[in-house]
């Protein structure tokens, strides 16, 4: 080689690792920017779905944590109320959503765990399409009968449900959690009393206060009005322990031989699955620092629900015990989700 070009040789080496360094730093600056520019979640309104028409439970919990959590959030939260198909509608948006953060469900035990454990068919797989967050809180179910029935207390119902085989109660439906805990109670009781399926609380409700049916279990709020109108008889909650809103009121659970009975209508707040970690655990704390403010307990106890705010482990923990349970049940009574009465 020409002692001019082999001077040259390493000069061109230099530059080509000069070059190389050159690019690398501007790879590097250039996925810094990317992430720097990607906005912190959340940057736009973030969705809870409902499964059920304004108005309910499950709504009211919504709009009460979706207040809150906008506030905290310093971001619009909005509540969207997608009804039907017992609640699968609006759970089956939100599995389908894009696991961002941006669309939440709000779910009562139907949606993910009662209504598949009793055979309902439903476009999604309850046990792995939603991303566990928080328990909210949860309702006691109310145990009513009309002024004619003859039991004025929970021992005397059971004891006219172990004498007679003609004793009926109403439920919102096949398959749902009350008819879970009505044959539950027919278990431990040993009784056979009739289950009447309606299709929804209201219908329900409406044929007690007419005396069509003598008996109801409903979720709590719908029949606290009446009883303390004195139109129906509240003989029990169906929760492990009495209800804060009506201390009065004994749990079914008391009754010998029924330890561990315990049934309710919770709500839970998931994310679709595959939403990230730290999304999931910032909204696990937000739901409960939210749930153990004093304003957002006595409002929820006013309506009727039992502040719970479990975190996330603790949560899918509920959730396994829960399936276990209602999957155990539906084996033993036989019992067989149907949306018509």
């Amino acid at each position: 080689m020409p002692h001019h070009l082999e001077s040259l040789a390493p000069r061109r080496t230099v530059m080509r690792h000069v070059a190389a360094l050159a690019l690398l730093a501007a790879g590097l600056a250039a996925g810094a920017g990317t992430a720097l520019a990607q906005p912190a979640w959340p940057s736009r309104p973030v969705t809870i779905v409902v499964a059920y028409p304004a108005g309910g439970g499950v709504d009211f919990v919504a709009r009460k944590l979706a207040e809150r959590l906008g506030a905290e959030m310093g971001q619009q939260i909005v509540v969207e109320n997608r009804a039907g198909a017992s609640g699968s509608l609006g759970a089956g948006l939100v599995a389908r959503a894009k696991a961002d953060g941006y669309m939440l469900l709000l779910a009562s035990p139907a949606e993910v765990i009662v209504g598949p454990s009793a055979g309902q068919k439903v476009p999604y797989d309850p046990k792995s399409a939603f991303e566990p967050v928080a328990l909210v809180g949860e309702t006691p179910l109310g145990i009513a009968a009309h002024a004619s029935v003859e039991a004025k207390d929970l021992p005397a119902l059971l004891r006219l449900a172990r004498g007679s085989d003609k004793l009926a109660y109403g439920t919102p439906g096949a398959g749902s959690s009350m008819h879970f805990a009505g044959e539950t109670f027919n278990k431990l009781a040993g009784a056979s009393m009739l289950h009447v399926p309606y299709k929804g609380a209201a219908p329900a409700v409406n044929d007690l206060l007419g005396g069509q049916v003598p008996l109801a279990i409903v979720g709590l709020p719908p029949l606290m009005a009446h009883a303390k109108a004195g139109r129906i008889r509240l003989l029990a909650v169906t929760t492990a322990q009495r209800s804060t809103a009506l201390p009065d009121v004994p749990a079914v659970a008391e009754l010998p031989g029924f330890a561990g009975y315990r049934f309710s209508n919770w709500m839970g707040l998931y994310a679709p699955a595959g939403t990230t970690a730290p999304v999931v655990e910032r909204l696990a704390g937000l739901v409960s620092k939210i749930v153990a403010e004093p304003a957002v307990r006595s409002a929820l106890v006013g309506a009727g629900v039992e502040p719970r705010g479990l975190g996330r482990a603790e949560f899918e923990q509920f959730l396994r015990a829960e399936r276990e349970r209602y999957e155990s049940i539906a084996r033993e009574r036989s019992i067989r989700f149907s949306d018509t009465p």
